[in-house]
């Protein structure tokens, strides 16, 4: 069972990797590059402030098409990423054929890091966790392989809660009027959503009340520097993003090991 639904994420995102990159250069085009470099780059040199970026090595989980590790090796990052579909591995390394000797990609599961332990400086992800079939697993190896002290940050969403919530529901039929209303995109036409709902369904995560859920499997793994920021998406996200996503506003979960 557990690999007939890794299969299905793997198909699903196989087949949104052009699509997906798409959204990606475009955000590489415009102030959310800026606004992300300027928020991650941030927190980094709070952690480590004499310390230079290319001292620090990143490990960028799930990478997709690579928007995270672009802008951080620009940055001067020594930076890893990696991501569990190829097709995804493929479209990142054409965007950051600029920074190809600044960047190394692995095809690897999140949820069983292959990295020696104490391997970076910092962990990077954005929305990842909550497809992922076991979350606590994933967690249990991302901060083996963080080095003592080391940051880690997590951007994510309770992407399809509404799907065991009626009033997230009916904040999610809200936010397709307003777009359509406003005749702005929408983003969640441009998916397969019966597909991505099938598998929203079957991974624990989307019946979660999260942050909270994260903040207590981190205790549970004796993390004592956990901070959650639930404004982060204010910063980050573009108009458009607010607008498609008001009912699902994204997180931040930060922890310094």
């Amino acid at each position: 069972m557990k690999q007939k639904l890794l299969d299905e994420i793997e198909i699903y995102w196989d087949k949104r990797a052009e699509s997906y990159s798409k959204v990606n250069q475009e955000e590489l085009l415009s102030e959310q590059e800026t606004l992300w470099r300027n928020e991650i780059q941030a927190r980094i040199e709070k952690n480590y402030p004499r310390h230079i970026p290319k001292e620090i090595k990143v490990l960028d989980i799930g990478t997709g098409p690579g928007f995270f590790a672009i802008i951080l090796a620009k940055a001067g990052y020594q930076v890893t990423a990696i991501d569990y579909t190829k097709a995804m591995l493929l479209q990142a390394k054409k965007n950051a054929k600029d920074y190809s000797k600044e960047i190394s990609f692995y095809e690897m599961d999140a949820q069983n890091l292959l990295f020696q332990e104490n391997s970076f400086d910092v962990i990077v992800s954005r929305n990842l966790t909550w497809v992922l079939q076991d979350p606590n697993k994933a967690y249990s190896s991302w901060t083996r392989v963080l080095k003592k002290k080391g940051l880690l940050l997590n951007f994510d969403a309770n992407w399809y809660a509404y799907l065991f919530d009626q009033e997230k529901q009916k904040e999610y039929e809200r936010d397709r009027e307003n777009v359509k209303r406003l005749g702005v995109e929408d983003h969640y036409l441009g998916t397969d959503i019966d597909a991505m709902e099938a598998i929203a369904r079957q991974v624990p995560l989307s019946r979660q009340k999260r942050p909270l859920w994260d903040v207590k499997i981190l205790e549970e793994l004796q993390m004592n520097g956990i901070r959650t920021d639930l404004s982060v998406w204010e910063r980050v996200w573009s108009k458009i993003e607010k607008l498609n996503y008001a009912a699902t506003p994204m997180f931040l979960v930060e922890v310094v090991k």
